[in-house]
């Protein structure tokens, strides 16, 4: 079934490049159904997902090129299921959402395969050569979907992209490299890995290789400064995967490789990570302040969301951990709907510019539903008790409290200062008056509602039953975090024998 998820979608992008000159709602119509069929299939493995086991489960393994310890292992479990979910659901989201008349069709269509393939077979390798394999194979199709079909500037923003993100697969791939050849081990497979036998020095110097790679793909201050381009310069579907879906590969490698495999040395660079974290957090908000576009507002405030994510993760503790996935999955829920209901918005109006949008909550000439729905988007990024964003920041807090309180306190801040910018935003395009010569807009079709509308009943459904998201990631998040107190523990003993 895992295969399935990682096949499918790349049988679909080649298929889809030899159909014979379809019209573009036609393409649309196929990608939308192959679409469908990888998020059924993605829900029919949650149905079979078995709560109470911590490890991985529907492994699958076949021996590839053994010489170089590269395996086709795949396996999910409770820290990479959710994430999964979120990129089947994302991705058919920006289908659905792509206008009948893009250009290209067929080409565009294939490459967001593509890009759901990279994702999906990252979320599930087990192998780490394997893992760097899906995690490059989204790099190419993610710089020509932002250079095609991008904004004004797509070509240095898809270029800026395609650097930034680059080096983050060097780094990657070097610390991959290091962790096997300096742990004397014949295999990439994550189980076997074991980082125990290496010196303190040799652990920090892999681990701050990694900590770099996956810095750049979330991305954290100050490796973030392809973020706010490339999201701006990328079209609203395109935006909703790289906010939504591309991000989490970072925050994910962050856990899965560095608290997964450096158990030791975690302690020693969490308050550095903890620290990078808050100043991502006040960072991003108070630059998004400062922003007259609104689609780099949100850009912005995605770093501050994703330092939520990095505190939790430094705190490393059972709470914090489980606060941190449900967050990654809140960001890109609240991300994917802030960057469709602007792309309509953009559609409908023809600007981003804060000082020429007003009234939009105009019953009759505005975008009465759009900005309502634009409002409720606003009250979950900044963490309003109902919705899905409260409760993950909450567990994050509640979590990192005790292990930082300070920082939170900062973080907690931060949410206050998401508060000011998203007041900002809705003040000056929901409410005011409408120009009377010019604001007549054209009306949003059931195409243009439907996904945010799918995305706001999320919001609200998982924010109000918050136990449905806890739920998937809690036994292995616990396992990860009782694995990080017993190295710790062993090392205190050693430390006292010595």
């Amino acid at each position: 079934m895992l295969s399935g998820l990682v096949f499918i979608p790349i049988i679909a992008a080649i298929l889809i490049c030899f159909l014979r000159q379809p019209s573009g709602k036609q393409v649309r119509l196929i990608a939308l159904a192959i679409a469908t069929i990888i998020l059924l299939l993605t829900g029919a493995i949650g149905t079979q997902f078995n709560l109470l086991i911590p490890g991985w489960q529907f492994t699958e393994y076949l021996p590839w090129i053994p010489q170089l310890g590269l395996e086709y292992k795949l396996g999910i479990d409770g820290l990479s299921f959710p994430l999964l979910a979120l990129s089947s659901l994302l991705t058919w989201i920006a289908i659905y959402s792509t206008n009948e008349q893009v250009q290209r069709p067929q080409f565009y269509y294939a490459l967001i395969f593509l890009v759901n393939a990279g994702v999906a077979g990252a979320f599930v390798a087990q192998n780490l050569l394997l893992f760097v394999l899906f995690y490059e194979l989204e790099l190419i199709p993610l710089y020509l979907l932002i250079n095609i079909w991008g904004g004004e500037k797509r070509g240095y923003a898809a270029t800026k992209f395609l650097i930034y993100t680059a080096v983050s697969g060097i780094l990657i791939i070097a610390g991959f490299f290091g962790i096997s050849w300096l742990s004397d081990s014949t295999s990439f497979d994550y189980g076997a890995i074991n980082t125990q036998g290496l010196s303190l020095t040799t652990q920090l110097i892999l681990l701050t290789i990694l900590l770099l790679g996956f810095g750049i793909k979330i991305p954290l201050v100050p490796l973030h400064t392809w973020l706010p381009d490339a999201y701006v310069e990328a079209s609203p579907p395109v935006a909703i995967l790289l906010g939504g879906v591309l991000a989490k590969l970072g925050t994910y490698g962050l856990i899965r490789f560095g608290l997964g495999l450096f158990p030791e040395t975690w302690a020693l660079v969490a308050p550095g990570l903890a620290i990078i974290g808050t100043v991502s957090v006040l960072y991003g908000a108070l630059t998004a302040i400062a922003q007259t576009d609104i689609k780099r507002m949100v850009a912005y405030s995605s770093i501050g969301h994703m330092g939520y994510v990095l505190l939790g993760g430094a705190a490393a503790n059972s709470l914090s951990i489980v606060g941190a996935v449900s967050q990654m999955v809140a960001h890109g829920l609240i991300l994917a709907l802030l960057f469709h209901l602007i792309g309509v918005i953009e559609t409908k109006v023809g600007t981003r510019e804060l000082k020429l949008l007003n009234g939009l909550m105009n019953p009759i000439r505005g975008l009465p539903l759009t900005t309502a729905m634009l409002v409720l988007a606003a009250m979950a990024s900044a963490g309003i008790p109902g919705m899905v964003g409260f409760i993950s920041e909450f567990i994050v807090f509640q979590g990192s409290f005790s292990v930082f309180p300070i920082l939170t306190l900062l973080c907690v801040v931060g949410t206050g200062l998401t508060a000011v910018y998203f007041v900002i935003l809705l003040n000056r395009t929901c409410f005011g008056r409408l120009d009377n010569d010019h604001a007549y807009y054209p009306k949003v079709n059931w195409q243009e509602r439907t996904p945010a509308l799918i995305l706001t009943a999320l919001i609200l459904i998982l924010g109000l039953q918050p136990h449905w998201l806890l739920r998937w990631s809690e036994p292995t998040t616990t396992a990860m975090v009782a694995a990080v107190q017993l190295h710790s523990n062993q090392q205190v003993a050693q430390n006292l024998d010595h």
